[in-house]
């Protein structure tokens, strides 16, 4: 099976609000979409397969943005609603599994930790010298402009970019707020300063392995052959074996190797 049933495009058009009637025009509808999803993508469009922002604000299945966005009407306002969203601190956001721009509900940020972050034992291990000594500067001033950043480090304005990126990677900072005057910056904070409760829960990585299964096919209805080893770099035998406990609950059905439905199949 290569292809979705239309059935299916069509429930994904209901969960992803790619209807007229059901288009995201205001934060709380941003809001209400992440929790009910689990979590959506930002400003990306019908290519990445997955539901976004941007897509819930055009709703249609089609969406794809402009070469030109700062003129696409659709494109900007899905950008302002992105970022007052961030600045409400109701849902998580940032630079997630492979460098996209995620918002995360609450109930998935231990998922995602417990996958992709890491502890404070092990940032010296894994985090680059430059990500540990932006760290160590938001630890100490608890949030920062991202030109403060630089001339707290005195690194260059690439570097401090990719040491954000990979602390975001991490789930060690988020954004905080975007602000626009007298010019464009983010202001950075960490992540455990903002979400502290979900934060401090450890979950073993099996098991937020299958909880995200469990997250991604409620959220498609039905999934492929290497869908969720590609959507989030998993080895294939880690999918499986996440998919296959998913089976034996009862909650989705196997029809074929690698493709698997929801017991409850949408209508």
């Amino acid at each position: 099976m290569r292809e979705l049933p239309e059935e299916i495009e069509q429930y994904r058009d209901r969960k992803w609000r790619r209807e007229e009637s059901l288009r995201v025009d205001s934060v709380e509808d941003v809001e209400a979409m992440v929790n009910d999803l689990g979590f959506c993508l930002g400003m990306t469009d019908a290519r990445k397969g997955l539901p976004s922002v941007y897509t819930a604000v055009c709703g249609r299945r089609d969406a794809h943005l402009p070469r030109n966005v700062q003129k696409d009407h659709e494109a900007s306002r899905a950008w302002v609603l992105k970022d007052e969203t961030v600045a409400r601190g109701r849902v998580y956001y940032g630079k997630l599994v492979k460098g996209n721009a995620m918002f995360l509900s609450r109930r998935m940020i231990p998922v995602f930790n417990a996958i992709w972050g890491i502890t404070k034992r092990q940032e010296k291990e894994y985090l680059s010298e430059n990500a540990n000594k932006v760290l160590k500067i938001l630890r100490k001033e608890w949030e920062m402009a991202t030109a403060d950043l630089r001339a707290e480090t005195g690194l260059e304005r690439s570097n401090v970019t990719k040491a954000v990126d990979e602390l975001q990677r991490r789930m060690k900072v988020v954004p905080q707020e975007v602000v626009y005057v007298p010019k464009f910056t983010y202001i950075w904070t960490l992540a455990e300063a903002r979400f502290p409760e979900e934060m401090a829960v450890r979950m073993p990585r099996d098991e937020a392995v299958r909880e995200l299964a469990r997250c991604y096919l409620q959220m498609c209805g039905m999934t492929l052959l290497g869908d969720m080893s590609r959507t989030f770099g998993f080895f294939r035998w880690e999918s499986g074996r996440a998919n296959h406990q998913l089976v034996d609950e009862g909650f989705s059905e196997r029809l074929a190797t690698g493709v698997y439905h929801l017991s409850q199949r949408p209508s």
